[in-house]
């Protein structure tokens, strides 16, 4: 039994337009749409707003509660900290509602002024803390294109066709 290759159809349009004025139509209906979606992402917004503002004043009670005793418990905690860690032997307590821990974050490395920084080092000869990015430039590629034309993994794209529809707006000023 020989397989055949499935074909891929592209759907049906459910729409199309038959005339000018049918496209003249469409454009405008389509536009009542587009401004019908934005007032409603608007309305929606506004009330995602309101509920925000009148939940804020609680949530920033409740912040400020939990920095306080969070802030407590640290303080508890780092004077108690050799008993708590077994004199530096581990790095976290269990207190039985919960866990207390000592953690070292890695090193990092903070510039400022980042040219003065490049200079410095090439002076004192410190090149290799220095790194040298290698790109493909496309501009030059894009100015040139027969040049590369035989590289492969190069492809030029041309001709590539947008379609677009602008249904006409009138702003309130």
């Amino acid at each position: 039994m020989i397989k055949t290759k499935k074909r891929i159809k592209a759907s049906a349009s459910i729409y199309v337009v038959q005339s000018k004025e049918q496209a003249s139509e469409a454009i405008k209906y389509l536009g009542d749409i587009l401004r019908e979606l934005v007032r409603l992402e608007t309305e929606m917004n506004n009330k995602i707003a309101d509920i925000t503002v009148s939940y804020s004043s609680n949530i920033e009670v409740l912040k400020k509660k939990s920095t306080e005793i969070q802030k407590g418990i640290q303080i508890w905690c780092e004077a108690n900290r050799d008993e708590l860690t077994n004199n530096g032997k581990v790095k976290s307590a269990n207190l039985t509602t919960g866990e207390v821990q000592w953690r070292n974050r890695p090193p990092s490395c903070v510039i400022r002024g980042i040219e003065t920084v490049i200079e410095s080092l090439k002076s004192l000869g410190l090149n290799r803390f220095i790194r040298t990015k290698e790109e493909i430039n496309k501009d030059a590629i894009l100015n040139e294109p027969n040049v590369v034309a035989h590289v492969p993994g190069i492809t030029i794209k041309k001709d590539i066709e947008d379609f677009a529809i602008v249904p006409f707006e009138q702003e309130v000023v």
